[in-house]
């Protein structure tokens, strides 16, 4: 099932800016050197190893610039690609195919980039129960597909944006004066708002942890670059009576470990903010 934030208006809005973005009042080089009846094809080609993501996308590209352009999807995605791989091919007029090419492959090398990175991360954490999830350091504008991305790799979402779910962390904490005084005005702001939002709060030590739980009144605790000496400890502290979350600085190194702390999920920004693009392209035939 699709995140609620993959609809037909969401996607198609998206596609309709990307394309106004690069195509402005036309594709020029296109139109310039390609008769308009032209007819070609071409093929999706897979240039590097990972996970491929985008191509549902894709299609909703392709038909956006041209409903007349025919594609045959051959990797869904999800798929373990290699080099070599042919992800799709699409045929029709030479020219929309052109035009459609550099937003099809900047969304697809990137979220199979994202699919891929978070498939490993998921992999290292296999067995111990706890859950990947991405954060908001993603791109403005294009969070909707990295987000994809990520569950397509086999991770979560953490809240989509700042609307739809209360997160404290430590500045919220310092400006409102600590912990108990921040809990308190987010219930009465949510009352009087009329909103039922879940409460995530950070911590950073163990004496934050025990003034969360006896403040109580929230979802789920932030263990914000915490050792996993102390992660343990805060853990078993919180002892299952709200959720548990292990943030910063968390690396393929130390992601193991800190699953094994116990910890219901792991957030990692690297997932949006440091990959590598896939090498794909869109080749004639």
């Amino acid at each position: 099932m699709k995140p609620t934030y993959l609809t037909e208006k969401s996607i198609n809005e998206f596609i309709s800016r990307a394309l106004a973005e690069d195509i402005g009042d036309g594709d020029h080089s296109s139109l310039a050197s390609i008769p308009a009846d032209a007819q070609n094809q071409a093929r999706l080609l897979i240039k590097g190893k990972g996970i491929l993501a985008g191509v549902e996308l894709a299609g909703y590209i392709f038909n956006a610039v041209d409903p007349e352009l025919e594609v045959e999807v051959l990797l869904r995605d999800g798929t373990p690609v290699k080099y070599g791989d042919i992800g799709l091919t699409v045929k029709g007029k030479a020219q929309s195919i052109l035009t459609s090419e550099r937003l099809v492959l900047n969304c697809m090398q990137r979220m199979s980039g994202i699919a891929t990175y978070t498939h490993y991360l998921t992999s290292l954490i296999e067995g111990t129960g706890t859950k990947l999830l991405d954060t908001r350091k993603t791109t403005p504008n294009f969070r909707i597909m990295e987000k994809w991305a990520v569950v397509i790799g086999g991770g979560h979402n953490h809240r989509f944006g700042l609307y739809d779910m209360i997160m404290l962390k430590d500045n919220h904490v310092d400006y409102a004066g600590g912990i108990e005084q921040a809990i308190t005005a987010t219930h009465r702001y949510l009352k009087e708002k009329g909103k039922d939002l879940k409460i995530e709060v950070e911590t950073r030590t163990l004496e934050e942890v025990k003034q969360v739980l006896e403040t109580g009144g929230i979802h789920r605790i932030m263990l914000d670059n915490m050792s996993t000496d102390m992660m343990r400890e805060a853990v078993a502290l919180i002892g299952g009576k709200y959720e548990t979350e292990a943030s910063g600085g968390i690396t393929e190194e130390t992601i193991r470990a800190v699953a094994e702390c116990g910890v219901d999920f792991i957030s990692v920004g690297a997932l949006t903010h440091s990959i590598k693009s896939m090498d794909i392209s869109l080749k004639a035939y």
